[in-house]
C-alpha cells in the first residue's frame, strides 16, 4: 500500500532533480553567454569574452593559463557580466593613452 504513494514520488522528485540540475549546469550558461554575446555586439565589440580578458590580463602584466581564462570567462559570464564591458573600457583607454 506504502508503495503506491512512494514509488511515484520518488519518481517526481528524481525527474524534478535533474530538470534542476539540467537548468542550472547547462541552459543557465547558456543564457548567460547569449546574453553577454548580444551586449557585446550592441555595443560593436567585435571581440569574445575569452578574448577580453586574455588582454586585459596581459596588459596588467600577467600571465594567465588559458584554463584560468575558462574559469574566469564563466564567474564573469554568470555573476558578473558586466566586467566583460569594464574590462573593454580599460583596454580600450589603455590603448588610448600610449598614443
Amino acid at each position: 500500500m506504502a508503495s503506491i504513494i512512494i514509488i511515484p514520488v520518488i519518481i517526481v522528485a528524481i525527474i524534478g532533480l535533474s530538470g534542476y540540475l539540467v537548468y542550472r549546469f547547462l541552459i543557465y550558461d547558456l543564457y548567460c553567454k547569449r546574453s553577454v554575446n548580444q551586449t557585446l555586439l550592441k555595443y560593436n565589440i567585435k571581440k569574445t569574452p575569452s578574448q577580453i580578458i586574455k588582454e586585459y590580463y596581459h596588459s596588467k602584466g600577467e600571465s594567465i593559463s588559458h584554463k584560468e581564462i575558462q574559469i574566469l570567462e564563466k564567474n564573469y559570464r554568470q555573476n558578473e557580466p558586466e566586467q566583460f564591458l569594464a574590462m573593454y573600457d580599460a583596454l580600450r583607454d589603455k590603448s588610448k593613452n600610449t598614443e
